[in-house]
């Protein structure tokens, strides 16, 4: 595996999340896959990152742009950052209620990738910065 390789994989999966495409987004994790989110559970195993994100299309509308990936030379870790932009669709549990406001965030991921397939995704990102731009 190379580092080309991984960011190709890295942004075939955030293609994915762009087009809501769940299926795509599990056909890029491996056995094992862990899901670490900010200010969240860990999620182990596809089907629960599948439950996961059909959570997350009910609450809310994202998309990403100005994506940036990075490699080591294996290709085994990557990272990557992004711009998201958002529309708080459903009140989530605990959260603040949703009346449809929107919300722009920058985010930061980690992974661990082994062959050719994402094993671990740690996501990160400002939870009071989304809190203040709900509330308002």
């Amino acid at each position: 595996m190379t580092a080309v390789v991984t960011r190709k994989l890295i942004n075939r999966y955030y293609a994915a999340f762009n087009a809501q495409d769940t299926a795509a987004m599990l056909d890029c994790l491996g056995p094992g896959f862990v899901h670490d989110v900010s200010q969240g559970e860990r999620r182990r195993g596809k089907k629960k990152f599948a439950e996961f994100m059909a959570h997350m299309h009910t609450c809310y509308h994202e998309q990403l742009s100005d994506i940036v990936v990075m490699a080591s030379a294996d290709g085994a870790r990557a990272a990557a950052e992004f711009k998201l932009k958002g529309r708080y669709l459903s009140t989530d549990e605990g959260l603040p209620p949703a009346a449809g406001q929107t919300y722009k965030l920058t985010v930061g991921a980690f992974f661990d990738v082994r062959d050719g397939r994402i094993t671990r995704v740690a996501t990160h990102y400002s939870l009071p910065d989304w809190t203040r731009q709900v509330v308002g």
